[in-house]
């Protein structure tokens, strides 16, 4: 594993000499024996060039992709040792998605779709873990509403409410303000740190968006599926140096 930067403690994710090989002619090698860790309670955005391997990286971590070599541990659990059927599990019970599209049931209201994943696991709500994810992103009153009553960034912060309300070990945000204009956007990511501030959650996001990146406790730059950079505490004035310095 990657060493730990000094203020990030626990890795609750972390991938070893990860390398994920495509086949075409030539083979594409997306990710290329990489190890990277990802700690618990903090708010990681990775980011690199189209073809850098970040989305791979991040269906790799998240189950939903083989690796071809290398390991991938999950609160210490090698998901690549893994049958499907525990798989689906972990990616049921220890891991919350937020992408691009919501993909929210539009006959279901907000709580219905939030409280979703637990009845499809058969599980109870915790109603004051519920109350307070959904008070945190101010949805309260909103709770009734179908999703096309919600403006883009109330169904953003539904779907956020429905990846938090399983308390996951990790939360997977895949472009997740690429849909939403620079207001709802910036609210956005205010929700999402503030999960991780207030509720002690761990977020990884892919982004594009030196401006997204910035609002992360740190920033992992790839190129040709390879760590370059590793970013703690970055600005989007540091984010755009280091794109700079990747490029040259």
């Amino acid at each position: 594993m990657s060493a730990a930067p000094a203020f990030f403690g626990t890795a609750v994710l972390a991938c070893e000499h990860l390398t994920r090989i495509y086949p075409a002619q030539p083979p594409v090698r997306a990710v290329d024996d990489l190890s990277v860790s990802f700690y618990a309670g903090t708010f990681t955005a990775i980011m690199g060039p189209s073809g850098s391997g970040k989305s791979t990286l991040m269906h790799c971590l998240a189950g939903l992709d083989t690796p071809t070599s290398g390991r991938v541990l999950l609160a210490g659990r090698d998901l690549t040792a893994m049958n499907d059927r525990d798989l689906t599990r972990v990616r049921r019970d220890d891991i919350g998605f937020v992408f691009q599209s919501f993909n929210l049931l539009p006959a279901l209201t907000a709580e219905q779709n939030i409280v979703l994943p637990l009845e499809l696991a058969g599980r109870k709500v915790d109603r004051p873990h519920l109350d307070q994810v959904v008070d945190s992103l101010g949805l309260s009153d909103r709770l009734a509403h179908r999703p096309s009553e919600l403006s883009g960034g109330q169904q953003q912060r539904v779907a956020i409410a429905r990846a938090l309300v399983t308390r996951p070990s990790v939360i997977f945000a895949d472009e997740p303000t690429g849909a939403l204009d620079s207001a709802s956007g910036a609210d956005l990511l205010g929700y999402l740190q503030r999960s991780v501030r207030d509720l002690g959650q761990t977020v990884v996001m892919v982004t594009h968006d030196p401006n997204a990146a910035a609002h992360a406790d740190r920033v992992v730059l790839l190129r040709d599926g390879r760590l370059v950079d590793d970013l703690d505490d970055p600005d989007a004035d540091t984010v755009h140096a280091a794109l700079k310095r990747m490029a040259r």
